[in-house]
């Protein structure tokens, strides 16, 4: 094959120097006739394609071949055979070729038969409240000093491309309920469509096409909000391109370098904060002379109102524990000491644990993400104080256990009482009934008086739970006496005397 660099000196030997044909054959050593065909063809480059590719032992397999490569494009990603695996068989035919054959064959053969379309795509257009989208991605930050992988939940509404971050510790069922609200509850309503893709917290089981068989309770979420929720195909992300491409902004833009908080609370807030930013700083992408903050805020009125907090948490049963406690999510957290012996449900939000009873809360506790950590209330466990006062001083539940200052400094002077322990255990007791602010108010008049004993508190408790007295009833004049009778001791004497 002639390179350009012979080419081009065949052409300046004879068009710029006026050598002869037979000179340039001689110098260059190439042939005449190619020394003429250059010349006579003008050309500046000759490439040689052959039309037919001999196959000298595939010929015969080819239609065994085609029908294999055909049978494996149709079948699902994960169930296509290697060419390995198609050469094996074609081995098992008869086929007495090599690899590379059947290897190069494969390739045109796909190239030829690979849609025109494969790697192209059609712009989408929203109208305004139509439709949202949802993701979720994974960021690195620095979180309390520590270096911390967070979730980090996308929704983006699709005509103003107006968007929502807030980060969780988790990818569960509970934050995807908690990013919705608190997304609705910012854009102040919700879009008609919710596209998703295949996650586990929305969909139960994927069926062919667009069906799909979702979640319980992520369709009381969508009920909740008036949102009709669209799947996407698996493996088709360019549906919710609009989220994708958001997922790398934000990473981009907000996550690099890596962010520095304390606590979720402060890096979320922050970035809400940026969300509006960016907005306002940047143009809509088809509305160019307007901001996306401002096509947002035409947007407003046509989505769906928002409907208030949905109620969001995902439940399981449980047992409890004699110590009053019950597991969840790797976690201890206690409950009220007469749960013990029934199963509870447990109510996980994304931020707090609530255990009921019988419909009754027997629990509440902001929600711990650590591993093999214990939440206690102390108070769920002064009922049991009373039969056994003197876990008060070295109960895990009472350690380090923050009273308020009226009866903190009576239970610091009964410490040292013979009978300390049982005289707090009925203050402590005493909450239960009549409330933390009527107990700590009698500590401090009990103190005030020069007096901390338990039976003084509970005296003072008991006087404040008597009726108010009775208003006077006043006298009508015409019942009013003329001579009011007058005490006179004396008269009792004279009795005693006639007598």
């Amino acid at each position: 094959m002639l390179i350009v660099e012979t080419i081009a000196r065949i052409r300046r030997e004879f068009f710029v120097k006026g050598k002869p044909i037979k000179e340039i054959v001689r110098d260059l050593r190439v042939s005449r006739n190619t020394v003429r065909k250059v010349l006579r063809s003008g050309a500046t480059s000759f490439e040689y394609e052959r039309d037919v590719q001999p196959l000298p032992k595939l010929g015969r397999w080819r239609d065994d071949l085609d029908r294999q490569l055909r049978s494996n494009e149709a079948k699902a990603a994960r169930e296509r055979l290697t060419l390995i695996r198609i050469f094996e068989g074609l081995r098992a035919l008869g086929y007495e070729g090599g690899y590379d054959a059947v290897r190069r064959y494969a390739r045109a053969w796909r190239r030829s038969h690979a849609a025109t379309t494969a790697d192209a795509f059609v712009p989408l257009t929203f109208a305004p409240g139509e439709a949202y989208q949802f993701d979720w991605s994974h960021e690195i930050v620095l979180l309390g000093g520590t270096t911390v992988t967070v979730k980090v939940a996308h929704l983006r509404l699709c005509h103003s491309r107006m968007m929502f971050v807030r980060s969780y510790p988790r990818e569960t069922q509970e934050m995807v309920f908690d990013a919705h609200d608190r997304a609705f509850g910012f854009f102040r309503g919700a879009c008609r469509r919710g596209l998703y893709d295949n996650m586990k917290t929305a969909v139960d089981t994927v069926f062919l096409g667009k069906d799909r068989a979702y979640n319980r309770r992520f369709l009381q979420l969508c009920a909740h909000y008036l949102v009709e929720p669209t799947a996407c195909t698996p493996a088709a992300s360019w549906e919710k391109g609009q989220v994708e491409n958001q997922v790398g902004l934000v990473r981009e833009r907000f996550f690099t370098p890596r962010l520095r908080f304390k606590s979720y609370e402060e890096m979320n807030g922050w970035l809400l904060d940026q969300c509006v930013v960016h907005a306002k700083a940047h143009r809509h992408p088809e509305f160019t002379e307007q901001t996306i903050w401002s096509v947002f805020e035409a947007e407003r009125p046509k989505l769906v109102p928002y409907a208030g907090r949905f109620d969001g948490f995902h439940a399981l049963t449980a047992s409890v524990s004699k110590t009053c406690l019950v597991r969840f999510d790797n976690n201890k957290y206690s409950v009220m000491a007469k749960a013990i012996g029934r199963p509870i449900e447990i109510h996980a939000y994304a931020d707090r644990i609530v255990i009921r009873q019988d419909g009754e809360v027997v629990g509440e506790h902001s929600r711990c993400f650590g591993r093999n950590q214990t939440v206690y209330d102390p108070w769920h466990y002064v009922p049991v104080l009373a039969r056994k006062p003197g876990a008060l001083r070295n109960g895990a539940p009472f350690k380090n256990w923050v009273l308020p200052a009226a009866i903190d400094r009576v239970r610091r002077k009964l410490a040292g009482a013979e009978d300390g322990d049982r005289q707090m255990v009925h203050i402590l007791t005493a909450v239960l009934i009549d409330g933390l602010a009527m107990v700590e108010t009698a500590c401090a008049e009990a103190l005030h008086q020069g007096v901390h004993s338990s039976d003084v508190v509970l005296n003072i408790l008991a006087r404040q739970r008597d009726p108010v007295a009775p208003m006077a009833i006043l006298t009508p004049d015409a019942l009013r006496l003329r001579h009011e009778p007058l005490a006179d001791c004396a008269r009792y004497d004279n009795l005693r005397r006639v007598g």
